[in-house]
C-alpha cells in the first residue's frame, strides 16, 4: 500500500515525506476537504460527455486547437510508448486571454469547453493548483530548501493542465491496457480516480496496486522533480489497467514548470551519471540530460504522444 499523508500536517511530516519521494515517488493525500458539490457536477458533466455519440464529442476536436492542444481525443487518438491508448479524453489549461503573451505559446491560450463545462472545470482546476502549491511547499521543506523555492523559481506562473479520462470497458479477449507504462513530465500530479480502480505503480519490488481510496487524491512526482532533486525523488513509472468490466474514470491535475523555465539541480543534489540514469528509465532518456527549458523537454514529450498534431500547423 502507498504511503498516505494528510494535507493539513503535511508540512510537519517533511522527513516521512522525503522518504516517501526517495523510495516509491507515489503517495495518497487524505484530509483535503475537497468540495463534494464540485466534485459531484464534475463527475456527473464527465459522464455526460463521454456518453455522447463520437461524431458529437469531435465537435471539440484537439485538432481543432491545435497550438493550445485543448479539446477532444477519441480513443486511440494518444500513444504510449508508441501504442495506442485504450481511453478517450479531454485536454484543458489555465485559461488565457488573447492578449496575453503566453496565449502564443504551444500548450497554451483559449480552452475547448464542452457545454456547461467551463465554470467547474475552472473551479476544479483553481481548487487543485492550490492543494498543488501546498504540497510543493512541503516537499521544499523535505528537501531543506526555503518552503517557498518553487513557487519563486518554477511555478510562478506554472504551466497547470487538467485532463478528464475515459477508460472504456474492456471487450472480450482485450488485456485492458487504458495506458501503458509511463511517467509524468513535470513537477507533480494529483489524480482523483473512481472506484473501479486500475492504476499500477511500478515500485523496486514490482508493480503495485493504487486503489481509489475515498476522499483522496493519488499524489506522484513527475520527471522534473527527479531533475531537480538529481535523482533523489523519483519519477516513477505507472501504468493503467482497466479490468473492473466497466467504463472507469479519471481527473489527473498537473502542476509543472513555467514553460519559459530553466529547470536545474539543486545546489545540494548529487547527479547520477546519465548513462544509468537512462538505462533505468522506462523510454531510455534521462532527465538529467534536459538543456534548453520545460517547454521544450514537454513539447518533445508531447509530440511523440500525439504525432499528428505535431507535425500539423496552425490554419
Amino acid at each position: 500500500m502507498l504511503p498516505a499523508f494528510s494535507l493539513p500536517a503535511l508540512e510537519d511530516a517533511a522527513p516521512r515525506l522525503a522518504d516517501a519521494c526517495r523510495q516509491v515517488g507515489f503517495f495518497y493525500l487524505v484530509d483535503i476537504a475537497a468540495d463534494a458539490a464540485l466534485e459531484r457536477e464534475l463527475e456527473a458533466r464527465t459522464v455526460e460527455f463521454f456518453a455522447r455519440p463520437v461524431a458529437e464529442k469531435m465537435r471539440w476536436d484537439m485538432r481543432l486547437h491545435r497550438r493550445a492542444w485543448r479539446g477532444y481525443f477519441p480513443v486511440g487518438g494518444e500513444l504510449t510508448s508508441g501504442a495506442p491508448d485504450l481511453k478517450e479524453g479531454l485536454y484543458f489549461g489555465d485559461e488565457l486571454a488573447p492578449d496575453d503573451p503566453r496565449a502564443a505559446w504551444p500548450m497554451h491560450g483559449a480552452n475547448a469547453f464542452p457545454d456547461g463545462m467551463r465554470d467547474v472545470v475552472l473551479a476544479y482546476m483553481a481548487a487543485q493548483r492550490a492543494i498543488g502549491q501546498r504540497v510543493l511547499r512541503a516537499l521544499a521543506l523535505a528537501l531543506r530548501v526555503p518552503a517557498d523555492y518553487f513557487a519563486t523559481h518554477l511555478t510562478h506562473r506554472p504551466t497547470s493542465l487538467f485532463r478528464i479520462f475515459h477508460y472504456p470497458a474492456a471487450g472480450d479477449g482485450d488485456a485492458g491496457w487504458g495506458v501503458g507504462e509511463h511517467t509524468d513530465y513535470g513537477l507533480l500530479t494529483l489524480l482523483r480516480q473512481d472506484d473501479r480502480g486500475g492504476l499500477e505503480v511500478k515500485t523496486p519490488d514490482g508493480w503495485i496496486d493504487a486503489p481509489p481510496v475515498p476522499d483522496s487524491l493519488v499524489c506522484n512526482l513527475g520527471d522534473m522533480l527527479e531533475r531537480v532533486t538529481g535523482g533523489a525523488f523519483r519519477s516513477t513509472p505507472h501504468r493503467v489497467r482497466n479490468r473492473s468490466g466497466r467504463d472507469r474514470f479519471s481527473w489527473p491535475y498537473f502542476l509543472d514548470p513555467a514553460f519559459d523555465a530553466i529547470v536545474a539541480p539543486l545546489p545540494s543534489a548529487r547527479v547520477r551519471p546519465t548513462a544509468d540514469d537512462a538505462a533505468e528509465r522506462w523510454d531510455r532518456a534521462s532527465v538529467h540530460a534536459l538543456r534548453g527549458t520545460y517547454g521544450d523537454y514537454l513539447m518533445q514529450k508531447v509530440a511523440r504522444v500525439f504525432p499528428e498534431l505535431a507535425t500539423a500547423r496552425d490554419p
